[in-house]
């Protein structure tokens, strides 16, 4: 099955978070109003949800946040379960290293799909090789570099003067940075309950 290309916003909307990061206000205001016809129905009605929806709501919204489908999100799992972390926080972990991720999170991208695309048009270096896997994971003290390239095209040139803040479990300069070291569960930002997941693949 390939990768959804349908409305985000619906997406967002089903899922109660902006996904994608583009939203913008207009999403904001209906976030609380899922996708449809029904979306204003019975509040009442729409809030009996069982245990495996809300496990199953929240595996999907996940995987949707990183952009990945169901069998490489699988895999992904079944490393976190072999880690000695807690496997729901060292699935985050494994997450937050994609290299598609860490070209977002150090700025050089406005959404994770356009630093996907990034990727995997051979617009990014690790340790000076070009990488064009999205889901290549990057080491501490690994290099992430943008190519001259796509640092001559103006939005990505805007963001590469503009933006300042990265995590700090990231080090950032101009158009090139390092992992400095395994982010930790309180310094991953997004709106997630990753113990539901391990619910949900643990039925």
């Amino acid at each position: 099955m390939g990768r959804d290309t349908g409305p985000r916003n619906k997406l967002s909307r089903r899922e109660g978070v902006d996904l994608f990061g583009n939203g913008g206000e207009s999403l904001q205001r209906r976030l609380d109003q899922p996708p449809g016809m029904h979306g204003r129905g019975d509040l009442r009605r729409r809030q009996r949800v069982g245990d495996y929806a809300r496990q199953l709501r929240e595996k999907q919204k996940v995987k949707r946040i990183y952009g990945m489908r169901e069998r490489q999100f699988r895999r992904f799992y079944e490393i976190a379960q072999q880690a000695s972390d807690l496997t729901g926080t060292a699935l985050l972990q494994l997450l937050e290293r994609r290299l598609d991720n860490i070209v977002y999170r150090m700025g050089w991208a406005r959404t994770r799909p356009q630093a996907r695309q990034m990727v995997t048009h051979g617009h990014v270096l690790v340790d000076g090789r070009r990488v064009n896997i999205p889901s290549y994971l990057v080491d501490p003290e690994q290099r992430v570099a943008l190519a001259e390239k796509i640092q001559r095209t103006p939005d990505v040139q805007e963001l590469i003067e503009t933006h300042t803040g990265v995590p700090e479990w990231l080090q950032r300069e101009a158009a090139q940075g390092t992992v400095l070291r395994i982010p930790q569960r309180e310094e991953i930002q997004e709106p997630v309950d990753e113990q539901l997941v391990v619910e949900f693949y643990s039925r």
